[in-house]
């Protein structure tokens, strides 16, 4: 007899934080796409507003954040890829359009899927590998039709990568910290190496080069989609696995294309193939869901 899935408020809750968490950072896209200095100047300027809001959020609740050294190391070498996933996913959107980078980035999936099993000692399970080879066999559909992205889409793929580690660390930080702890110090690890690199490679001899609507693109950016939507998405694995979370973070190419039709009209229309792999990728994302419930009904039957 199958048994019937009791509902757990605490997980539908973190869905729905996660959901619209997502749709948050599919507008990021957006602003990534409107602000015009260069990515790396885009995730300095976005790390910093975050990190000065959240600093100031623990000093207006007279809430304490400290951690212990080895904990600070952690969370600080964890910001450096935070940096370089934003970076990435930037600059694929500057190199290619918003649609190319959202796509690429639902590779998220795959890398998790591999990742998580050998990082945290678990069992890989098969259906997830399989999402995983549909959604690279989109993006390679993709990469195929989309030849003059190359650039964009091989930064896409990096971003994605960079993404499910941090994901998959954040995972087991979670078990340590309140969110808004791992956020402020992993966001202050990546406004560190941000500009340690932008030292080194003379990136702020033009960084005050901002026009009027950037300043207001960068606040955006830097409040709600990222030290509100970071610390969001981060408090959700308390409940939700990496590889889960991973899952409806590629919702994000939905919700993002839409806007960027939206915003820019024609300016992103793209091939078929195009379509036919973004087709692939999304129907694994939304059908992944029923046939692991699916295979959980029949072994509890």
């Amino acid at each position: 007899m199958i048994r019937r899935a009791q509902s757990n408020p605490a997980l539908n809750n973190n869905l729905l934080i996660l959901h619209f968490t997502v749709f948050i950072w599919g507008f990021t896209s957006i602003l990534g796409a409107l602000i015009s200095i260069s990515a790396v100047q885009l995730v300095w300027y976005r790390v910093l507003i975050a990190m000065v809001s959240l600093f100031l959020y623990f000093k207006f609740n007279k809430t304490g954040f400290t951690v212990s050294r080895k904990s600070f190391v952690q969370l600080a070498l964890i910001g450096a890829m935070v940096g370089a996933h934003w970076i990435l996913f930037f600059a694929s959107i500057k190199l290619a359009n918003v649609p190319v980078a959202l796509v690429c980035l639902s590779s998220i999936t795959l890398f998790t899927a591999i990742l998580d099993p050998v990082i945290n000692k678990k069992q890989i399970s098969k259906l997830e590998i399989i999402a995983g080879i549909l959604i690279i066999t989109g993006i390679v559909i993709i990469f195929k039709f989309e030849v003059r992205y190359t650039k964009g889409i091989i930064a896409g793929l990096c971003s994605a990568l960079f993404a499910s580690l941090f994901s998959i660390a954040n995972s087991v930080q979670i078990k340590k910290y309140q969110a808004p702890v791992i956020a402020f110090y992993e966001l202050t690890g990546a406004f560190f190496w941000t500009t340690l690199y932008l030292l080194f490679t003379g990136g702020f001899d033009k960084y005050m080069l901002l026009h009027r609507a950037d300043i207001g693109y960068l606040l955006l950016l830097g409040t709600v989609c990222t030290s509100l939507a970071y610390v969001a998405g981060v408090s959700v694995m308390r409940e939700l696995s990496a590889f889960r979370v991973a899952l409806i973070t590629n919702l994000e190419p939905v919700y993002g294309i839409l806007m960027s039709f939206l915003f820019f009209g024609n300016s992103d229309k793209m091939t078929v193939g195009f379509w036919v792999g973004a087709l692939i990728i999304l129907s694994t994302i939304f059908l992944f869901p029923v046939a692991r419930k699916h295979i959980s009904s029949q072994k509890q039957g």
